[in-house]
């Protein structure tokens, strides 16, 4: 039982908080299996598909997107013995659709003599997410729970003082019942196991579907258990959460055992249900998803053989290294129109991995990738102990002055009862605040004033450990040799209003938040005299006009920011060149995205476009203020000449890599068991939110309510806890913005050396080898796929 518990438990993604969004792989614990494999088991036990339905690949296929090529391409992939004709009749076809595993619940939903308003399974979903928001909220409710009580006994002593499922429901005898089953949630799960009388093989499949009944909350605890492994511990709120759903199945267990019982009719129903998938249907999606993949490489492969492929020899005026998000490419190209300049692209936390406690705060965040645990902390500091504490004083005041009616003014109702507390006098304040207006707001630091001279600082780590990760950074960018005069270490955030999402569309790589943390504290670390002297033991001797500067890339309005730019004369004459060519490359960037966003008529007017995408940004009416990393679907591991010149449309990750420097394998290693990793959750995020929004997706961001101040959102005021993306951010309202495809990964690598990478990791072999994503590699002739095994169930 216990394996059954942990293999249902361990099917569950976990869901990062809204404050610290980051994108995530929701079928991440079943990647052990292939992907046609997950599809059969999901479509068996939550009704959820991985495949779109058949007529948007039919749109696919009359746009031009899906060819005749492409189809015997998958078909030869596959070794099935169709014809391209056979699956373009085939869209014609109506398969019937995928219901969830019946739970003995559902009968008191299908029976007339059983049947109730509201129905019993969408009750038992509200009362167990409306406890789980309380239970769970640490930040808006006054009530705690005891610090020793546990999610389950809280749950039960509900059930048996609470009376509202009982009225609601008309169901006087509940909290007997509830006081008849075992208080310990092991307990419970064996007793519901013996008495539904569940075949012994059917346990961990029954326990998942039961989970996936609640599975937004299950996401949130899978979360809270991913936390306490990163420190050592453990969390059970998932077993508690499968106990109490499993709990309400036996409160609904009328104890008979007759042929005509509801048991005997549940055991009936569940055996039929697992006779009724179609192959043919798989087959069929999976084929024409497999080709849709294959017209998009086939279209990259073509914009990256006709990119110029020069590698820069000549030392260039500046080197700007971002983010490897998808958003960046945009920026980049338009930049790069600057001939003198080179682009490079890393993880966006600049390789720090770091937790953030602001000057004068207690509070503390990690900005590092959800996959790694903090190893080291920043604060502010201007390196005068004295004016930090007068700083951090200010700061306090500051952020109580900011803080203390803002939590009222976005609380849905509580505007109202604010403007009677206050007087009209506020009424005109909140008028103004909802009002569209052009001010910018990305910078962390805003509220400490410039005058005060903190800058983000690594704190605590000696000398010896400061060189080694500067060295471990630069080798990592490609950095240790021909490096240009400035060095820019561009960060990017995202910038909107009323947006509980909002996290979501910030740096993924620093955990939810901007990258302007890193970006600042790895420059003051590299312009430090005493590590540039150490770097030299390590083999890296940076040229001594060198000046490495952070900056923000705001991706909603495609502006960038400089930090801390007190230069020399020669140096500052650099930088005001850079401003010109970043203001430029933001101009054409705002032109190329003009269309996505609805303001093509802007497009030709520089100055009132500008105008306009900040005012979306602050608009709090505004539902899509940016596409975010919407449409992604590859991600190019190699020398940014590989691909500068290519129009690859926002939607390609690049991260920088030298093979030439790397014949060990190791910085590959590290690029492929990280980055790649990282870049597949957002691709499946995206991928699962669109495909799937009613399970894998939040809804109608219209409708959203925040949960617990930051946990998550319902969708209206109950139901489960929605995870993922809103349809928002996929969807224009006519079309969808997100083509999902799996992730085609580029390496600019010998075969052997990737391979080897695949042997040694499982993790990485199983991505490869069960399909959730597709390697290639640089070949003579173009793009050749790594050997990957068959994806075919």
């Amino acid at each position: 039982m216990k394996d059954a518990i942990d293999a249902a438990c361990g099917s569950i993604a976990p869901n990062w908080p809204l404050d610290r969004m980051i994108a995530v792989n929701p079928y991440w614990g079943m990647v052990d299996n292939s992907f046609e494999t997950t599809h059969r088991r999901l479509a068996s036990l939550g009704g959820s598909s991985l495949f779109m339905p058949l007529s948007y690949y039919a749109e696919q296929w009359h746009k031009g997107e899906i060819t005749e090529e492409d189809l015997q391409a998958a078909i030869d992939e596959q070794g099935e013995s169709l014809t391209p004709s056979a699956l373009v009749a085939a869209l014609e076809r109506r398969f019937p659709q995928r219901y969830s595993a019946p739970l003995l619940s559902d009968l008191f939903d299908s029976r007339r003599d059983l049947s109730h308003e509201p129905a019993w399974c969408d009750t038992i979903t509200h009362q167990v997410s409306q406890f789980c928001g309380a239970w769970f909220d640490r930040d808006q409710a006054d009530w705690r729970p005891e610090d020793d009580a546990s999610l389950f006994s809280g749950w039960r002593e509900v059930m048996l003082f609470g009376h509202s499922v009982e009225l609601l429901m008309q169901s006087p005898w509940i909290a007997e019942r509830v006081r008849q089953l075992p208080e310990q949630p092991l307990e419970l799960i064996e007793h519901a196991l013996a008495r539904l009388d569940v075949d012994r093989s059917d346990w961990q499949p029954f326990l998942h579907a039961v989970l996936l009944r609640i599975s937004g909350w299950a996401s949130w605890c899978a979360y809270r258990r991913w936390l306490a492994n990163q420190q050592g511990a453990d969390d059970d709120a998932i077993v508690e959460l499968l106990a109490i759903r499993l709990a309400w199945e036996c409160l609904l267990d009328d104890g008979n055992r007759g042929e005509a019982s509801l048991l005997k009719q549940w055991h009936s129903r569940w055996e039929r249900h697992f006779l009724t998938l179609d192959d043919v249907a798989v087959q069929t999606h999976s084929l024409w998803q497999r080709a849709m993949e294959m017209g998009y490489q086939r279209r990259l492969a073509k914009a990256l053989a006709e990119a110029p492929g020069t590698p820069m020899t000549a030392r260039p005026t500046a080197q700007a290294v971002f983010c490897i998000d998808v958003r960046s490419e945009v920026f980049r190209r338009h930049l790069e129109a600057a001939e003198d300049i080179e682009t490079l692209g890393f993880a966006g936390f600049f390789g720090l991995p770091i937790d953030y406690t602001p000057l004068g705060t207690q509070a503390t965040r990690p900005q590092l990738p959800g996959l790694l645990a903090p190893a080291l902390s920043v604060t502010e500091s201007s390196g005068d102990a004295a004016k930090d504490k007068q700083t951090a004083a200010a700061h306090q005041r500051r952020l109580a002055r900011n803080s203390t009616w803002r939590p009222f003014a976005s609380m849905p109702g509580s505007a109202f009862s604010l403007v009677e507390t206050l007087g009209l006098g506020y009424l005109g304040k909140l008028i103004k605040r909802s009002k569209p207006h052009t001010r910018g707001g990305l910078p962390e630091q805003k509220l400490l004033k410039p005058s005060a001279g903190a800058k983000p600082q690594l704190s605590g780590i000696d000398l010896a450990t400061q060189i080694g990760l500067a060295a471990r950074v630069l080798g990592g960018m490609n950095l240790t040799e021909r490096v240009a005069p400035l060095v820019l270490l561009i960060g990017h955030g995202s910038h909107s209003e009323n947006n509980p999402h909002k996290a979501g569309l910030d740096c993924g790589a620093c955990c939810g938040q901007t990258g302007e943390v890193n970006a600042r504290a790895l420059a003051n670390l590299l312009n430090n005299p005493q590590v540039r002297e150490g770097l030299i033991a390590e083999g890296i001797n940076l040229p001594e006009d060198t000046c490495f500067i952070a900056g923000l890339h705001n991706t909603t309005t495609e502006e960038v920011g400089l930090f801390d730019t007190d230069l020399e004369n020669e140096s500052a004459q650099k930088l005001a060149y850079v401003r010109l060519q970043l203001a430029a490359a933001g101009k054409q960037a705002r032109r190329e995205r003009a269309v996505s966003l609805g303001l093509e008529k802007l497009a030709d007017d520089p100055e009132a476009l500008l105008k306009k995408v900040r005012q979306r940004s602050n608009d709090w009416a505004q539902t899509r203020p940016e596409w975010g990393l919407g449409n992604n679907a590859a991600f190019i591991i190699g020398p940014r000449w590989r691909s500068r010149g290519a129009d690859l449309q926002g939607r390609v990750f690049l991260h920088e890599y030298d093979p030439q420097g790397d014949t060990e394998g190791a910085l590959l290693e590290q690029i492929m068991t990280a980055p790649m990793v990282v870049t597949h959750w957002i691709n499946m995020q995206y991928y699962a939110s669109t495909v799937d929004n009613r399970r894998y997706g939040a809804g109608n961001k219209t409708l959203h309510n925040v949960v617990g101040g930051r946990i998550g959102v319902f969708e209206g005021n109950g139901g489960d806890l929605r995870i993922g993306l809103a349809m928002q951010s996929l969807h224009d309202g006519k079309n969808w913005r997100h083509q999902p495809l799996r992730l085609s990964v580029v390496i600019d690598a010998p075969r052997e050396r990737i391979q080897a990478v695949i042997d040694k990791h499982e993790v990485v072999a199983r991505l490869v080898n069960n399909g959730w994503l597709y390697l290639m590699r640089f070949g003579d002739n173009g793009l050749e796929p790594v050997n990957q095994a068959k994806t075919k169930a």
